[in-house]
């Protein structure tokens, strides 16, 4: 598991270029799947067949990543840029950045007059090591992606983008897992969420599934002076029942715990404050869906350097592949 999602996290792909993202799943899931397709936005969807016996399901995993958008060009070949998705000052002075081409730059800030504060995004920019305007390799419109190396520490999986690529892992093994279902099963590698949970609506409105289930990372209040929450890394997969956007469907969430209560696989309930995910848009499309997701406890959200534990994310998959083998009864 580790080398797919190396190969994943490692990739370029912020909100709305996730055009590499589609080329790399694509292959490990054309296999494992009765259909594959790419659809007017650039969800890559995977359908599952059933024994038609079953639900129409929706499962999503979104492929896009936070990064940042060239606004504008220094004479000396300096880039400021605005964001993509929530990208925090904090984490910027000293980062790097890929686009699409290759083209690395060094993310660093105007002068700095307190060091009591942190710089505002636009007091950022970008250096590819231009010397003017007219001879830097970038342009304005092109879309950057956070560059570090996965890590693998024990049982911790370090790397930027793991929210969500750890999703789309979680989807693709599943997938491999599946043998005869009673479901059809529509596994949606979804993009732009991280400016609006897009792809997922415009894919649900096409599916019109019965129900829905969003793989994505959620927070855990483990950390010094996090805020309180009920999830903490390697405890076991996280069941959601509420977030900043949506409150998950009772049944399904009654069937999650079921399911891993059945399989013995460790569990937590995960009561989100603030933020979202692919489940909200999924639960609200055309005449609604049963929605609900399965997180994966991740710490340091939206930074270079998220961290998951490898043993939560196997419980994931497990959680996943145990919900899709059986009835849905809600």
């Amino acid at each position: 598991m580790n080398e797919l999602v190396k190969k994943l996290v490692e990739a370029y792909g912020p909100s709305g270029f996730e055009d590499q993202m589609r080329d790399l799943i694509r292959p490990e899931i054309k296999d494992h799947a009765d259909e594959v397709w790419t659809d007017a936005l650039g969800n890559l969807i995977a359908l599952k067949k059933g024994d038609g016996s079953g639900l129409k399901v929706m499962i999503a995993a979104h492929m896009d990543e936070i990064g940042v958008m060239v606004t504008h060009i220094t004479e000396e070949g300096f880039l400021r840029f605005t964001n993509i998705g929530g990208v925090r000052p904090h984490t910027l002075h000293g980062g790097r950045v890929q686009f699409a081409d290759g083209t690395i730059g060094v993310v660093a800030s105007d002068r700095i007059t307190d060091r009591s504060k942190i710089h505002s995004l636009e007091k950022h920019y970008i250096d590819v090591g231009a010397t003017s305007r007219e001879d830097c390799p970038v342009s304005v419109g092109d879309a950057a992606g956070f560059i570090r190396p996965f890590i693998a520490q024990g049982n911790q999986l370090i790397a930027k983008s793991l929210d969500d690529r750890i999703g789309c892992v979680v989807g693709i093994e599943a997938l491999k897992q599946l043998s005869a279902i009673p479901h059809d099963v529509y596994f949606v590698f979804s993009v732009q969420e991280e400016v609006g949970t897009r792809g997922a609506e415009t894919a649900a409105n096409a599916i019109s599934p019965d129900v829905g289930i969003a793989l994505d990372v959620t927070g855990t209040g483990d950390t010094p002076e996090a805020y309180p929450m009920a999830v903490s890394m390697g405890k076991g997969a996280a069941i959601k029942v509420k977030d900043g956007g949506m409150i998950a469907h009772a049944g399904l969430v009654r069937l999650m715990k079921q399911r891993a209560e059945e399989e013995k696989i460790p569990y937590q309930l995960e009561v989100l404050v603030g933020g979202s995910t692919d489940a909200r848009s999924i639960q609200i499309a055309n005449s609604g869906a049963a929605a609900g997701c399965i997180s994966i406890p991740t710490r340091h959200l939206h930074t270079p350097s998220e961290m998951v534990d490898k043993g939560d994310v196997e419980g994931c998959i497990k959680l996943l592949v145990a919900i899709l083998s059986g009835p849905i009864e809600l």
